[in-house]
């Protein structure tokens, strides 16, 4: 089977690994994924398509001028006949209506991941209300979560439509990975409080700031890191130096190096307001991070409070800080809550498993676009001669 994959990547974020995971997976087990990322002119964004180069996955770039660009619509149906797909799998707002609009005629089926979604501003919602109608046309829509999949629901998406896939990743390469932050800290022994995830409000990276100055406090020798990049980047600069932690915090951008920075790790933060079933989180827990996380979207189904990490409430900046100061105190608890999250990830949160619950949906999307296709070219029924 032949699958390509559509998307208007951001960065390297929890969509860019899901396709990455599933990609390397489906090729490895005689099947085969081929890329097609959007090259937009103002934010290329192309660190999706470089890093599947290096794995030697077939990409190509879709390049795309402004938010409606129609030429894009006929790259996706060009690129749809060359790589002679059987089915075509987009992932975000953009790529879903891009796609529908390439090949609504034809006879590939269309299947979507729905990661998670943000109304944040007014273009993005109104890019929302245009994907959530679009999706009632694809053969299947896959949620990551039960939160998405309700709210799939309330846009109008037929429930025998949706399909819950949890997010799997590959954990070979957190498998004794090497610490690669060390060095920026002044002393080799200063723990390491970390938050892996997009500059932006959902994220709550200002909580985690907030929490950081609060521990400091406490425990002066702290250090904190950001990896990630996202429009709030000004924002939080201007924060930290707000709060007085410059010295104690850093705000690292974007790494190829991950599996070496969460092994870096003494705890690992994630402050969301918002969440689908995060990759961050499961490769902190993949790399035996203990987690401290709040407990939105699909969060608790893999931080289990007490057994993997400590679930917390969302905007609670004392909370958190309190919990990173108890856990730093504590590194027997670090080392068993580390333990039992990457048992678990073992468990459920495998690519393997992940790529399998996908297969299952691509041949039920082949199978119920045959059957539509038949159905419309299906001879009327005839009418019986009078007697």
């Amino acid at each position: 089977m032949k699958i390509l994959h559509i998307i208007s990547s951001g960065g390297m974020y929890g969509a860019e690994a899901v396709i990455l995971n599933l990609s390397r997976t489906l090729n490895e087990i005689s099947h085969s994924s081929v890329l097609g990322v959007f090259s937009n002119s103002a934010n290329p964004n192309l660190q999706l398509h470089e890093a599947a180069a290096k794995e030697h996955i077939e990409s190509h770039l879709i390049p795309c001028t402004g938010q409606i660009d129609r030429t894009v619509v006929a790259s996706i149906r060009t690129l749809a006949a060359r790589t002679n797909a059987d089915v075509v799998h987009a992932h975000g707002y953009k790529a879903d209506i891009y796609t529908y609009l390439a090949l609504r005629r034809s006879l590939i089926p269309l299947v979507s991941t729905c990661h998670t979604w943000y109304d944040n501003d007014l273009f993005v919602s109104l890019y929302g209300m245009a994907d959530r109608m679009v999706l009632r046309n694809f053969a299947a829509i896959v949620a990551v979560s039960d939160e998405v999949k309700l709210r799939l629901l309330k846009a109008g998406v037929r429930e025998d439509k949706i399909r819950l896939v949890q997010n799997g990743i590959d954990l070979r390469p957190f498998d004794n990975a090497t610490p690669s932050l060390r060095g920026n800290t002044p002393s080799n022994h200063a723990p390491i409080v970390g938050l892996v995830g997009r500059l932006a409000y959902e994220k709550g990276v200002d909580i985690f700031l907030r929490a950081a100055a609060s521990v400091l406090v406490e425990l002066p020798s702290t250090k904190f890191v950001v990896v990630g990049e996202g429009p709030d980047r000004d924002k939080l600069e201007s924060l930290i130096d707000e709060l007085k932690i410059r010295e104690s915090v850093s705000m690292l951008g974007r790494r190829d190096d991950m599996p070496s920075v969460y092994a870096s790790l003494a705890i690992m933060v994630s402050a969301s307001r918002q969440e689908g079933l995060p990759i961050a989180i499961l490769e902190g827990m993949a790399s035996r991070r203990p987690i401290l996380a709040t407990a939105v979207g699909a969060v608790p189904t893999i931080v289990l409070d007490g057994r993997t990490g400590e679930l917390l409430p969302p905007e609670n900046v004392e909370a958190l800080a309190s919990s990173i100061v108890n856990l730093l105190r504590d590194p027997s608890r670090q080392e068993s809550l580390g333990s039992a999250a990457r048992k678990l990830v073992e468990e459920k949160f495998a690519a393997e498993r992940m790529t399998v619950d996908y297969l299952h949906v691509y041949e039920d999307a082949i199978s119920t676009r045959a059957k539509s296709t038949a159905k419309s070219f299906a001879p009327a029924p005839t009418q019986g001669k009078a007697k």
